[in-house]
């Protein structure tokens, strides 16, 4: 079967870089060519907890789009993602796109709609593939990105996978943490 390029989005505000840590683990089990963006705090959204951590992963795969989701699923629930009674999320993670897919499939709908509206999803896709275009809006991330009115306070933060930073000092310096 031939490798599909796909995007998966990763979160957690619970024990942030273990848990992403684990996940990018998990990952590169069966994933090849992974490549990460920089990472970026933001204050939750929808919820009452603890600042997220966010990114989004790039690779290919030559799983059928359902067993990557159900793989996807077993690493969320490694994690702690539904124990009983967990406050905040551990570990999140999402397909945002597989290939040029578009649609509902089986109740996965592609490209993720959170992609166009939550900042802590598309300025990390921005960066990491800025020329790649939408597949359904045919724009490129990084056009999405500059013209998008999304009201979510986040900031570059510092984390590292296998050794290496995943973003970039000087990211992190034009754009300061904030603070409540």
């Amino acid at each position: 079967m031939p490798l599909t390029p796909i995007y998966l989005g990763l979160g957690s505000n619970i024990e942030r870089e273990r848990n992403l840590t684990a996940g990018l683990e998990a990952l590169a089990g069966f994933l090849h060519d992974i490549t990460c963006s920089p990472v970026f705090e933001s204050f939750p959204v929808g919820i009452k907890s603890g600042n997220f951590f966010n990114f989004v992963v790039s690779a290919r795969t030559d799983l059928p789009l359902h067993e990557l989701d159900r793989r996807l699923k077993e690493i969320e629930a490694d994690n702690g993602r539904y124990a009983p009674g967990r406050k905040g999320l551990p570990l999140d993670i999402d397909v945002l796109l597989y290939g040029d897919r578009v649609g509902n499939f089986d109740g996965l709908v592609l490209p993720r709609p959170e992609v166009l509206k939550n900042a802590f999803v598309l300025w990390p896709l921005s960066l990491l593939a800025p020329g790649l275009r939408h597949p359904a809006e045919g724009s490129t991330f990084a056009e999405l990105w500059e013209k998008a009115a999304i009201q979510q306070a986040l900031w570059p933060a510092s984390f590292s996978w296998r050794g290496v930073e995943l973003t970039p000092p000087e990211l992190r310096q034009a754009f300061p943490p904030l603070s409540l």
